[in-house]
């Protein structure tokens, strides 16, 4: 059998290649290595996904997209669309996404269960208006004899996701109203549909958000309780968040502090262009133009309100949703 080429070359000949390709090998492995560390190099754009519902709640991130405040931070931002927040959640900590939204409920019972989620930044708030305002009610037909919360006691009421924010927060309002809470029977409906099905007579009511507030009000019903607004002490509660990974936000705190950042600015720019916002809806809802100008606008605000976070605790401790008090500093940065 020949020797190979390197064996026979003189010593220090040999000793020099072989100096050369460890090295080689070693800025491989260290480029690799910073690769995985951080997900571009330093100072080109770096791409993130983010899972959002194609909700109003939701029109900053595609403001933000719209007015380049993102690139602005040097990010590539991909949006994907799920039908709810609990959905999102599994994509986020999977790395599938880097970010999502979703309501507070759903990230503390995600967080009780041991999935290792952060909430980062605020998403909406109630106004602290009333049914005529808030951007979130529970609907019934115009000839329903139900007029207030109490009054939904007994009756059957269509939400989106079940042992959720939602159907706690109508349990809530209900009791703060005077009603009984246990007698109600909560129906799972897709978002979308939940005004039809009222609308039929198949559910005595049903708990929606913008646009399918507005939609219902197209359809003849009337909102009678705002109950995220009515279901704590505060006003003006914010009710989901924007979150990441544990894993994520230990391993790229540049890219989650430039998210958070460009979120920010996103949000500020919603609060004060109204018309804007309308404007964008129908690029990523099915709603249409015409039904804008008749949308009740949620409160967006910088910052994280830690007192309604755990006022969300409560309500979901309250609810049986957790099976004891939430670590909420465990959720926060």
């Amino acid at each position: 059998m020949k020797s190979s080429s390197i064996t026979t070359m003189p010593l220090n000949r040999r000793r020099l290649l072989l100096t050369a390709s460890a090295a080689i090998v070693a800025l491989g492995f260290s480029a690799c290595s910073a690769a995985a560390s951080t997900p571009t190099g330093a100072g080109t754009p770096t791409p993130i996904t983010i899972g959002l519902i194609p909700i109003i709640d939701v029109a900053p991130v595609q403001l933000g997209v719209q007015e380049g405040f993102f690139k602005d931070q040097g990010l590539i931002p991909t949006i994907e669309s799920a039908a709810t927040g609990a959905a999102i959640v599994p994509a986020v900590v999977s790395g599938q996404y880097q970010f999502g939204f979703s309501n507070g409920v759903s990230l503390l019972v995600a967080a009780s269960k041991g999935i290792p989620v952060q909430i980062i930044a605020s998403g909406v708030s109630t106004v602290g208006g009333g049914p005529a305002v808030e951007p979130e009610g529970v609907v019934v037909r115009n000839d329903s004899a139900i007029k207030s919360a109490k009054d939904l006691a007994g009756k059957t009421i269509a939400v989106a996701v079940r042992n959720s924010l939602t159907d706690t927060a109508v349990s809530a309002a209900v009791k703060n109203d005077g009603g009984d809470p246990t007698t109600i029977r909560y129906v799972e409906i897709p978002l979308a549909d939940i005004p039809a099905v009222v609308q039929r007579g198949e559910a005595d009511a049903g708990e929606v958000v913008e646009p399918f507030l507005a939609q219902s009000k197209n359809l003849g019903l009337r909102s009678v309780a705002s109950s995220f607004a009515s279901a704590t002490s505060n006003p003006n509660l914010t009710v989901s968040y924007y979150f990441t990974s544990k894993d994520f936000a230990q391993q790229h705190p540049d890219v989650v502090q430039k998210f958070v950042t460009a979120l920010d600015k996103s949000k500020a720019y919603a609060q004060g262009n109204s018309d804007a916002v309308r404007k964008i809806l129908p690029t990523y809802t099915k709603i249409d133009a015409a039904t804008g100008p008749k949308l009740n606008l949620p409160k967006w605000t910088a910052g994280l309100d830690r007192g309604s976070l755990e006022l969300l605790g409560d309500l979901a401790y309250n609810g049986k949703l957790l099976t004891a008090k939430p670590n909420v500093a465990g959720l926060l940065p």
